[in-house]
């Protein structure tokens, strides 16, 4: 069923949206016009100055300075070849998604945008698309400025080559600049000889040669050093946390392409019943989990300013979580389960392995805050602190069978299933970034009372709204409407949040466009935002109906646990993993897992939010099953594309995390390179 009010066929339809794409071109055009027609600027006058070395020494000459030139002469008799230096390339990547589907039977027309939910969802989906293509006309600005740098460069090589291939070099061209620069006024022709006072203070020297204009590319800044042994602690846990990052999108993947292959194989431990509470378990206790405490356990130590306490501790925590997962993964692939609800598949016995390692996670995060030198317990330690606290208690109340039979195995499942995801994994997550945004930043965040009202206002509704899951079920309908007034109540957390993180950027927003860690930060709060507002438009009743058991939660829940703890982690991963080894990541590489998870993701999340909304109001309308299947053939291919995307930007970021690379040098201007390259020569010469 395709609505007419809702009808992507309808021609009025298409033409709004070709002017719409249109001035939106036109936009994007005017911003990168400076910046490219500077580029091509640089390549026509090299093209046209090619090879008139003469000219071109002429004017490097009147631009050197006594020092500079001093520096030439030296080196000027000793002239030697040298090898060229490569040009770095570089490339965009895009992708256009563009499925269509038809329904089977005509029905009566239905006024979907007149839907508050609908309407809500779709301004959230438009956001991160918005900032992905600011984003995108960052970077394109980026690489022209680096494409005019290394022109620079050729250039300043070529003419150093040019000079030391001369063998008639004239020392009066030398002379003859070096008397023009050493030429001094006797700083008398307009004050005559009386004695200078600026008895008003008017006057004020300032360097006028050396005003910035962008910022330079920023590296990672020396940090005061933590121990050897906390260090490795924490790379274990990232590097554990990675590779069940690639072991659990691996299997999502595979899950992906039997959408729309599967009969691909018939072996029972891969099916897809089995197969999917392994990705799902994998990326949620291995590679989330690790990572959180791992960065948990150099957060706590930091902003108590003491080092880490117990660190024998989280060796227990990081064997006994890595040996859940394992044995959970084996033992749902086995087929062996605890038959309850989303994320609680592992067996009892298996989940108290990772009980286990929480509370020696827990002990030693009190102990170390415990013997804090600062007086006040900074507000990180507030989120990590709590999340470890309630996760212990949400694992204990979901595992108790005591009381779960009927309706009261699936209230606890709603609880169990919101309360791991919004009181662990987004309260730890939220701790972090009050920690390494400000770092990255080098700004105090914006307000500290935000924080905590973020903070008390998310255990307050966050801990009510598990049951929005069962909407127009056997559920008493006083504790549905409580758990939608609280979706609605979310809304303050997330906007004292976000807020908060929006305007600690406040002045500094030039620092994204030269870090590799920020943009992030950025895609994180952003989906932080458009995720949790999704989530409460998600649980008003018409929106639940329309949505529910479709693949729309899907690309929900993909768009939280992905889009905001994942794009948060990877932030401050690479924010921190440069101050324990010493070395920094590629930024092309690093640029690429950027980029390929974020087009991903889109992909993933649109054309499942797309799909799974026609699927609902097929059912709505009582198209028969099998057709509302046929139906979303197409995004399940969009969605197997997106995934594909996502794994690829994993592998990159694996690549990131065990092979750091050094940095390349920063750029210079011409003149210093050319009198660094001959030194260089001359050094090499003798």
């Amino acid at each position: 069923m395709l609505p007419t009010s809702f009808s992507f066929y309808d021609m009025d339809w298409i033409t709004c949206l070709g002017v719409t794409l249109v001035l939106f071109l036109l936009i994007v055009v005017t911003l990168l016009y400076k910046y490219i027609d500077r580029y091509w600027h640089v390549v026509r006058r090299r093209t046209e100055r090619e090879g008139d070395f003469h000219a071109e020494l002429d004017e490097l000459f009147s631009a050197m300075n006594a020092e500079q030139m001093n520096r030439v002469w030296t080196v000027v008799k000793r002239l030697a070849q040298h090898k060229k230096i490569g040009v770095v390339l570089f490339f965009l990547f895009g992708a256009v998604l563009q499925a269509r589907a038809q329904f089977y039977e005509k029905v009566e027309d239905l006024d979907l945008l007149s839907q508050g939910g609908v309407l809500v969802t779709m301004v959230l989906v438009g956001i991160p698309l918005v900032v992905a293509i600011i984003l995108l006309i960052v970077q394109i600005r980026k690489q022209v400025h680096k494409s005019v740098r290394m022109g620079t460069k050729k250039d300043a090589e070529d003419l150093a080559t040019y000079m030391q291939q001369q063998d008639d070099v004239d020392a009066a061209v030398f002379e003859k600049r070096m008397g023009a620069l050493q030429y001094r006024l006797s700083d008398q022709e307009l004050s005559g000889a009386a004695a200078v006072s600026d008895e008003k203070g008017l006057l004020q020297a300032r360097d006028l040669d050396n005003l910035p204009f962008v910022a330079k590319k920023r590296k990672a800044l020396p940090r005061p050093k933590i121990d050897a042994s906390s260090s490795k602690l924490i790379q274990w846990f990232i590097g554990t946390a990675t590779f069940w990052l690639l072991f659990g999108t691996t299997v999502g993947e595979y899950l992906g392409i039997k959408f729309i292959a599967p009969d691909a194989e018939a072996i029972s431990w891969l099916s897809f019943g089995r197969l999917r509470p392994v990705h799902t378990n994998a990326v949620f206790w291995g590679w989330s989990s690790l990572g959180m405490i791992g960065l948990g356990y150099y957060i706590v130590a930091k902003v108590s300013n003491v080092p880490l306490q117990k660190v024998n501790w989280g060796w227990y925590s990081l064997i006994l979580i890595n040996a859940c997962v394992l044995f959970g993964s084996v033992s749902l692939m086995a087929g062996i389960n605890n038959g309850g609800g989303e994320y609680r598949e592992y067996i009892w016995p298996i989940m108290l392995l990772f009980a286990l390692g929480l509370a020696f996670t827990l002990g030693s995060y009190l102990k170390t805050i415990a013997k804090r030198k600062t007086k006040e317990i900074y507000i990180s330690n507030w989120y990590i602190v709590s999340a470890v606290l309630f996760i212990s208690i949400v694992a204990v109340v979901g595992y108790l069978p005591s009381y779960q039979d009927g309706l009261g195995e699936t209230i606890i499942q709603g609880y169990y299933m919101h309360q791991a995801v919004g009181m662990w994994f987004m309260l730890f997550t939220l701790g972090i970034v009050y920690y390494f945004l400000p770092q990255q930043l080098n700004r105090p965040i914006y307000s500290y009372s935000l924080g905590i009202l973020a903070f008390w206002t998310q255990i307050l509704f966050y801990t009510l709204i598990g049951t929005h899951h069962f909407v127009f079920s056997a559920i008493p309908w006083w504790l549905q409407t409580v758990a939608i007034v609280a979706s609605a109540g979310m809304v303050i957390p997330v906007a004292a949040g976000t807020t908060n993180f929006i305007m600690t950027f406040r002045g500094a927003w030039h620092k994204v466009r030269d870090s590799y860690s920020l943009p992030f930060f950025v895609v994180g709060i952003v989906f932080y935002f458009t995720g949790s507002m999704q989530g409460t438009a998600e649980a008003f009743r018409y929106t639940n109906l329309l949505w529910h058991f479709t693949d729309f939660t899907v690309a929900h829940s993909h768009m939280t646990m992905y889009g905001i703890i994942a794009f948060l982690l990877w932030g401050s991963i690479y924010a921190l993993l440069p101050r324990l080894t010493g070395k920094e990541s590629s930024q092309a590489a690093i640029g690429a897992h950027f980029w390929l998870a974020l087009i991903g993701l889109m992909i993933y999340s649109v054309s499942l939010m797309y799909g799974g909304t026609l699927r609902g109001l097929a059912w709505m309308e009582n198209v028969p099953f099998i057709d509302s299947v046929t139906l979303m053939m197409p995004y399940w291919l969009w969605r197997a594309i997106g995934g594909t995307l996502m794994w690829i930007s994993h592998i990159v970021f694996a690549y990131n995390v065990f092979q750091m690379m050094a940095v390349s040098k920063e750029g210079e201007s011409l003149v210093e390179q050319v009198v660094a390259h001959l030194e260089m020569k001359n050094i090499e010469n003798k």
